[in-house]
């Protein structure tokens, strides 16, 4: 399986996933709860029924980390390459009415993300990249290549998590940098607006889970950006439950 391969199947899968999600949105919804009380709906369950149905048939070597099948589950990762997917990034925005969610598919190979697509279907957007060839942003309109953007004169625009909007550290982090624009959204739009060069920073203090990030921190390095630990490491994949420590994403 080449790398050209793989982005172009798994930009389909979120396409179609996004489809799915959009009509369960269209005709209503009930919410449950996980295990951990996190949301879910029909709409998390039957994108990752098709996106993850559909990789194992298509790859069927490499493994699949889905996350509602992952939820609740204490399984080693997987050596070697493997999809991380998640079927409907930012529940909570999709349940709540509002527009900020996606589709998330990212193929790992040696605990680092190497391609990924992401949907978001509200605004009919799909980012896409391959870490080494660059980054892409399809609408109705066309496809055309994206990269991000180096910080302007005036300062930093920055994205952060509606969620955590509150958080201390948060608030203290900013008052260290030069801030023109804060904007609070959840999933991983955030990281597509720092791809795209409409946005250029975006700490992340608060709990976030490999399938979060897999796919929208290869899209943000193909684009020319990028995603460290608070310490200058790398973020890596493959680690105990799934869990990411806090991270920030950078444009150029």
């Amino acid at each position: 399986m080449n790398d050209r391969y793989a982005l172009e199947l798994a930009v389909g899968l979120v396409k179609r996933a996004a489809g799915v999600i959009m009509a369960v949105r269209a005709r209503g919804f009930a919410v449950g709860a996980k295990p951990d009380n996190s949301p879910v709906t029909e709409a998390d369950r039957s994108a990752e029924r098709l996106i993850t149905e559909a990789l194992r048939a298509a790859t069927p070597d490499v493994p699949v980390v889905a996350e509602e099948e992952e939820s609740g589950q204490d399984r080693a990762a997987p050596e070697g390459a493997f999809w991380l997917v998640d079927p409907l990034d930012g529940t909570r925005e999709f349940a709540a009415g509002r527009d900020d969610f996606t589709v998330n598919i990212g193929l790992v190979r040696d605990g680092r993300p190497v391609l990924g697509a992401v949907a978001l279907p509200a605004y009919d957007e799909v980012f896409s990249g391959i870490v080494g060839e660059g980054a892409w942003k399809e609408t109705p309109h066309g496809r055309q290549m994206i990269a991000a953007r180096s910080p302007p004169p005036e300062g930093l625009t920055v994205m952060a998590s509606r969620h955590y909007a509150d958080d201390p550290k948060l608030a203290a982090m900013l008052r260290t940098v030069p801030v023109a624009k804060l904007t609070n959204v959840g999933s991983a739009v955030k990281f597509m607006r720092v791809a795209e060069g409409m946005a250029d920073f975006y700490p992340r203090m608060g709990r976030t889970m490999e399938w979060d990030t897999a796919a929208p921190q290869a899209v943000l390095e193909a684009a020319g950006g990028s995603v460290n630990l608070m310490d200058g490491g790398a973020l890596l994949y493959g680690k105990p439950n799934w869990v990411n420590p806090p991270f920030l994403c950078r444009g150029r």
